[in-house]
């Protein structure tokens, strides 16, 4: 039955988002200062997620013994590796006070967690794209909401319940709170800093992933070199960003344009896509992928450019193909080096394309 209703959620999901976001524009959302940031919030949930871990381990150590099999037998391997906190643990003032440690931290934050990384990822590309995304909030809360309550009901534990009651509560908070935060600047982004800075962020959120929503902060030490790395190339991306960029040329425009359709109507049904894939229903999820697809590079591509559309998507496919080879650990990972590589090598196709194209254009006067 989950499978089915996960289905349903896929195939409703792509269709609001192929069909509504595209009409008509969206409010602005102009303000400033850190408070109206997605990236302050986005770290705020991030270090109370890391809190709770610590709780969690405190509350395991000295009341459960250590042991945590009455949870990981319910759930898929790769949970529950405990850190050794060694004397916090063992002096910790009354731990028989944070059962709500144990499977709070998904319910209350996770789509706190899921809808600020998209939109401060959306922030990045532009106001415009910023814009739709934060228009779009109550139907991205209910998409992410109802399959974050599929997959708790097909992972049953002693917390479901309350967990969905949690999860139902937070779909409702958590679309009034974004409303307040504020866009970045107008205008499309440089396309190469905005593919690294998303591919950095990437790699800090299989950080925050594994060894936070997963409870396995005795992993940290493992992924702190991941993360470090990661971090240093999201500041040089960033600030690579703002730096004063030429005007794109065609192609290259028309790989931005469809990059930011694409982040608007790939939005909503992101997350039942991502579970599909785990969760049985991986030809739904493929064919709804290639449907945002197909209308994003309708809506951003111009029809004069589709001979440079070939060329590009078939140095993208080569560029994916390297980077999920090269990409390691977890599906996830593997897809986000796959999608890099794909932008990436695409976009040095177009790139090369405009450089023909301005050099021909300066030939054609010298010959004339």
């Amino acid at each position: 039955m989950e499978k089915v209703l996960l289905a349903a959620v896929i195939v409703l999901a792509t269709a609001y988002g192929v069909l509504v976001p595209t009409r008509g524009g969206a409010p602005e959302r102009p303000g400033r200062g850190w408070a109206r940031h997605p990236g302050t919030w986005l770290l705020v949930l991030v270090l109370l997620v890391y809190l709770n871990q610590v709780l969690f381990t405190v509350y395991v150590r000295r009341e459960w013994g250590g042991d945590v099999t009455r949870l990981s037998r319910l759930l898929p391997e790769g949970w529950f590796a405990l850190a050794d906190l060694g004397w916090l643990a063992d002096r910790f003032p009354a731990p028989e006070l944070l059962p709500w440690t144990v499977m709070r931290a998904q319910s209350s934050l996770e789509l706190a967690f899921a809808v600020l990384l998209y939109l401060l990822v959306c922030r990045w590309f532009g106001a415009e794209v910023y814009r739709r995304a934060v228009h779009a909030r109550w139907a991205v809360s209910a998409s992410f909401t109802v399959t974050f309550c599929l997959i708790e009901w097909a992972l049953p534990t002693p917390y479901t319940t309350d967990d969905i009651v949690i999860r139902v509560l937070s779909g409702v908070v958590v679309p009034l709170a974004v409303s307040r935060l504020s866009e970045g600047p107008v205008g499309p982004p440089r396309l190469v800093p905005f593919v690294v800075s998303v591919a950095a962020m990437g790699a800090l959120v299989l950080t925050v992933y594994d060894t936070a929503l997963l409870y396995n902060l005795g992993d940290l030490d493992d992924w702190l070199p991941v993360a470090a790395a990661a971090a240093v190339v999201l500041a040089a991306a960033r600030w690579w960003a703002r730096r004063p960029a030429p005007a794109a040329g065609p192609a290259t425009g028309a790989v931005t344009s469809s990059l930011g359709w694409f982040l608007v109507l790939f939005l909503v049904p992101s997350l039942p896509l991502r579970y599909g894939v785990n969760f049985g229903t991986t030809a739904v999820s493929l064919a709804a992928g290639v449907v945002v697809t197909a209308v994003a590079l309708r809506l951003g591509w111009p029809r004069r450019l589709l001979g440079w559309l070939a060329a590009a998507a078939v140095a993208g496919v080569g560029g994916a193909v390297l980077g999920y080879l090269l990409a390691s650990g977890y599906h996830e990972a593997r897809l986000l080096a796959a999608a890099a590589g794909f932008l990436l090598a695409g976009g040095a196709v177009c790139a090369a394309a405009d450089r023909w194209s301005t050099a021909a254009a300066h030939e054609e006067p010298a010959n004339a």
